[in-house]
């Protein structure tokens, strides 16, 4: 099962969720595609492959009352799971990203991939690509 728990604050997250999970259903993969204030930490982390979707907030950085409490509370069942990031952004080149990227991996999670767009996804090869390696995991 692959989980994919996003949140999303114009709705660009939560278009490249479902690319995602499109992707992902059509390599073979079964899907359950989640908001993080619908679910929990526990729920989540109880899968094996696991996506985290989040935009670029402020300075680029996690989305602050809803993302980083639930990655704070993730992190530590992240130890041995593969888990892939993605996200859209308005301004800046990703660092949030890269940020996030490291904080998963400290956390003990492999990091299989990461996708990233700039505003509007509009099927974009970020997603499908992230889509079939959760597939593939």
């Amino acid at each position: 099962m692959v989980e994919i728990a996003y949140w999303s604050g114009t709705g660009n997250t939560e278009a490249m969720a479902q690319e995602i999970k499109a992707a992902a259903e059509g390599a073979g993969a079964s899907v359950e595609s989640v908001r993080m204030e619908d679910t929990t930490a526990d729920a989540v982390a109880a899968n094996d492959v696991i996506l985290l979707g989040c935009p670029a907030m402020g300075s680029e950085e996690l989305e602050d009352s809803v993302v980083e409490p639930f990655f704070t509370a993730i992190a530590p069942k992240l130890s041995g799971k593969k888990v892939g990031l993605f996200g859209s952004y308005g301004w800046g080149s990703g660092e949030w990203m890269d940020a996030w990227k490291q904080r998963a991996e400290d956390a003990g999670a492999i990091v299989f991939g990461t996708a990233i767009v700039n505003e509007t996804p509009n099927n974009s090869e970020e997603c499908a690509a992230l889509g079939k390696a959760a597939a593939a995991q």
